[in-house]
Formats: C-alpha cells, structure tokens, sequence
C-alpha cells in the first residue's frame, strides 16, 4: 500500500511536470516583409516561379505560411507601421513613403508594438533592415 502510494505520488508529478515543460516551450517567430515581391515569386508557392527560393522554401516547409494575408497599404511605410502596431496604416498621419534620413519616429514612444509584446512575453526581438519609419528612438526613460 505504502509502495502504491508513492508510486502514484511520482506518476502525477512527472505528468505536472512533463505539462509544465510542455508549457514554457514557444515557438520561434521569424516575420519577412519583403518589398515588391509577389505571392507567385517564391517558389514554395508557385512551382513556376521564375527566380529560385531554396531557403525561403526550406523555411517555408518547416513552419507556418500564410495563404490569405493581404498588406495593409500599397507602399512600405505604412505597411511597415501598421504591422508593427496594430493599426491601421492610415494612422502614421503621413501619407506615402517616409523620405530622406532621421526625423521623428512615426510610433509614439508609448505605443504598444509587435515587438514588446513579445518581449513581455519572454521573447527575444530584433530588427533588421529597412526601417522607414523615422529614426529618432528613445530609451526606457523616453529620451532620445
């Protein structure tokens, strides 16, 4: 009896913490934005694509794509800003594309992005290439 116990008392815990491990995984997020290309450019979408994508489509095979994704504008600034807030591309509250260097950054230091969210959730960011969107950014106490 005494045996069963502590052989049931280790088997519930080995499945709390086998549930527990299982929770804490999450899944690595790799986000593309590539300017002026088309749906039926890379090949893990189109077998007649005229430019091979090897590693577009081996990343393409190991995760998730999306068949029914649409840009929030037609041009990279407003699209870049949309996707990164949430909001609708219309709110950078300039139209068309961000030109010439520096100026103020069109997300307000406050505003809620893609990227902290995730880092709220334990996630590591980062960035790279075009950004489009202003270039002043601020530290954690709002400074430039």
């Amino acid at each position: 009896m005494h045996l069963r116990f502590h052989s049931a008392f280790i088997l519930i815990l080995l499945f709390v913490l086998t549930g527990v491990g299982v929770a804490a995984d999450r899944p690595n997020i790799l986000f593309i934005l590539a300017d002026d290309l088309g749906y039926g450019d890379v090949a893990c979408y189109n077998s007649e694509a005229k430019a091979p994508t090897p590693h577009l489509d081996a990343l393409a095979a190991q995760g998730m794509r999306f068949t029914d994704a649409h840009s929030p504008s037609t041009v990279c600034t407003p699209t870049r800003y949309s996707l990164l807030t949430g909001r609708m591309a219309f709110r950078t509250g300039k139209g068309g594309v961000f030109t010439g260097v520096g100026g103020p950054c069109m997300i307000k230091p406050e505003r809620l992005t893609l990227g902290s969210m995730l880092q709220a959730q334990g996630y590591a960011t980062a960035m790279f290439g075009k950004w489009h969107i202003g270039m002043t950014f601020y530290d954690k106490d709002g400074k430039p």
